[in-house]
């Protein structure tokens, strides 16, 4: 693949929404491309979580998301929950990856099913079927033996799945830190180079 790679970010209804708007930016920084794909339900969490009050209405949504990640190149692109018509519903313009990120254990079942009520879980399947990476970074705890057998559906399909857990070796001092930690560990599984956080042994004699 080019340098530049174009990456579908979905939010779902889990807690963690941070996580996914850390990753667009970082992306967008970094000068890949992003399709953005939103849940009504993520939605309601990035409301709750961030105060972020993005509109349904496609063409104000995008205003609202390229103005909020400064997204002066327009390398955002802002798709409705089912804009089944866009590219990255087909295989034929397929994303070069895919991150769902938070994930909800309701989009995990859904996709783990070959369900594609919308177009987060019509990606997803795109991605599995074109063989092509999809990230799955669930925001769920404690686990029930249904999610553990969805996600391990999802892992032999040949998903990754990248749960939101941070890591305390480099003592992080702030929470941007503890989220920098899990988008750089997203940023590696999309190979994809990154200073988010430094790597074990780098601060050790």
């Amino acid at each position: 693949m080019s340098s530049c790679k174009h990456v579908a970010v979905a939010l779902t209804g889990a807690s963690g929404a941070v996580y996914g708007t850390v990753l667009i930016q970082q992306l967008l920084n970094a000068g890949h491309r992003v399709s953005l794909l939103v849940s009504a339900a993520a939605r309601q969490v990035l409301a709750v979580e961030h105060g972020l009050e993005w509109s349904s209405d496609i063409e104000l949504f995008q205003q609202q998301a390229r103005s909020y990640f400064s997204d002066d190149q327009q390398r955002l692109r802002c798709y409705g929950e089912q804009d089944f018509t866009a590219p990255v519903a087909s295989g034929s313009a397929a994303a070069d990856a895919m991150v769902i990120v938070p994930s909800s254990m309701g989009t995990v079942a859904r996709v783990a099913t070959g369900i594609s009520g919308n177009l987060i879980e019509r990606v997803a399947d795109v991605m599995l079927k074109e063989r092509r990476p999809l990230i799955i970074v669930p925001r769920e705890t404690p686990f029930n033996s249904i999610h553990l057998q969805n996600l391990l559906t999802l892992s032999q399909t040949g998903a990754i799945i990248l749960p939101a857990m941070p890591a305390f070796y480099s003592q992080p001092q702030s929470v941007e830190e503890l989220i920098n930690f899990v988008v750089g560990k997203i940023f590696d599984s999309l190979g994809l180079p990154h200073t988010l956080f430094p790597r074990w042994g780098e601060n050790h004699e």
